[in-house]
């Protein structure tokens, strides 16, 4: 599959991520991983721009792809290219697979928007836990608190 071309929003908002003093810090039995996929059928690997894993999924370094029930939390930042997917297609796919947690990063006015979901079993669909502007405070079985802001990372 091509990659369409990534904006700069998209790159500083996974570094943002990513980072070990700014971004996610889950705790020990767990581990941020990015653009790694997730084996949810035959045909089926979808590559969100950062997850959540289990630690032990990420000993194998031949890996090429988690299972999703190594995956707590998947996290993908909106390019206009893949607004269609990244808003219909990828979630229906994770809560089908029964992954708990889903954030939808995008670009509003120049500044991140985190749209947050959690998996309601009964139904295996996402419900919204929130929108957050500046800073994202949530609970994806662990709590998470970051400052979105992106100009850190800018210069």
């Amino acid at each position: 599959m091509m990659r369409s071309p990534q904006t700069n929003f998209h790159m500083l908002m996974v570094n943002l991520l990513v980072d070990r003093d700014r971004g996610i810090r889950p705790p020990s039995h767990l581990a941020v991983a990015r653009e790694m996929s997730i084996t949810l059928g035959l045909r089926q690997r979808p590559e969100p721009d950062v997850l959540v894993v289990k630690k032990e999924a990420l000993s194998d370094l031949r890996r090429t792809s988690y299972r999703p029930e190594e995956v707590q939390l998947v996290v993908e930042v909106v390019s206009p290219d893949s607004e269609e997917r990244d808003r219909t297609t990828k979630p229906i796919n994770y809560s089908d697979a029964g992954i708990r947690y889903l954030w939808r990063i995008e670009l509003e006015d120049q500044e991140p928007v985190a749209y947050t979901f959690e998996l309601e079993p009964s139904v295996r669909a996402y419900v919204p836990t929130g929108i957050h502007r500046k800073r994202l405070t949530t609970y994806v079985g662990f709590d998470v608190d970051i400052d979105l802001d992106l100009s850190p990372f800018i210069g």
